[in-house]
């Protein structure tokens, strides 16, 4: 069966009934690509970057990209290849003075390793992807706490809505493997659309008090295979 991306899970419900039908179909197929999320190589220049300013506390590696990315808009002379780079810097430089402090947990912060393996997650004998940038833990007084943070981007950013599809299974991902020895704290359960420089956390989605529109879609899915 093929493994599905958040993102193919939007796009399923954006469909019509004929499409989603076919969508649903089609997982029965062997896996014939790799299905990624967080916007691709596309954006990898700025994501990359801000991952990594957010993990170092590094706000210059921000400024040092966007003079890098420069250079190589002068050096092309590909329309396509200008208008990558020229989006990956317009979304650094609304990074530049950007407080990314702002997503993490007061104290000292522990990053952990995390295995290629483990970005599958079963839900409902569908397999969706998790491949969130960062997972780390942290005292919360007495208490072991884990959080996990995942930078995404697609042209024209993305709706709260979807953005808490991400925050979802990044608590899902928590659940399933690191759930011995930590509490998982929903409000650092992250994920940041970097387009729009926004966040839905996964304690905002349970504020809604409904199932969840992942839920709901995954179940869609369910019915038309």
């Amino acid at each position: 069966m093929k493994k599905i991306s958040i993102k193919n899970i939007i796009d399923f419900c954006q469909k019509s009934d004929k499409a989603k039908k076919r969508f649903a179909t089609d997982l029965n197929l062997k896996e014939e690509k790799k299905n990624t999320d967080g916007g691709g190589d596309y954006w990898i220049s700025c994501i990359s970057t801000i991952s990594n300013a957010y993990k170092g506390n590094s706000p210059y590696l921000i400024n040092d990209k966007i003079a890098d990315l420069e250079e190589k808009l002068e050096a092309t002379d590909y329309k396509r290849t200008k208008a990558m780079y020229q989006r990956n810097i317009d979304v650094l430089y609304r990074f530049e003075d950007f407080d990314i402090e702002k997503w993490k947990p007061v104290g000292n912060i522990k990053y952990l390793k995390k295995q290629k393996r483990d970005t599958i997650i079963k839900i409902k004998g569908l397999f969706i992807q998790a491949t969130p940038h960062h997972v780390f833990t942290y005292k919360n007084g007495d208490v072991n706490e884990i959080g996990a943070i995942w930078f995404i981007a697609k042209l024209n950013g993305f709706e709260k809505d979807e953005l808490g599809m991400f925050a979802d299974i990044l608590n899902r991902y928590l659940s399933t493997h690191y759930n011995d020895g930590y509490i998982i704290n929903p409000e650092y359960c992250l994920a940041v659309d970097v387009i729009k420089g926004i966040e839905v956390s996964y304690e905002q989605v349970q504020k809604a008090g409904v199932p969840t529109l992942l839920t709901r879609t995954i179940e869609e899915i369910k019915m038309l295979m």
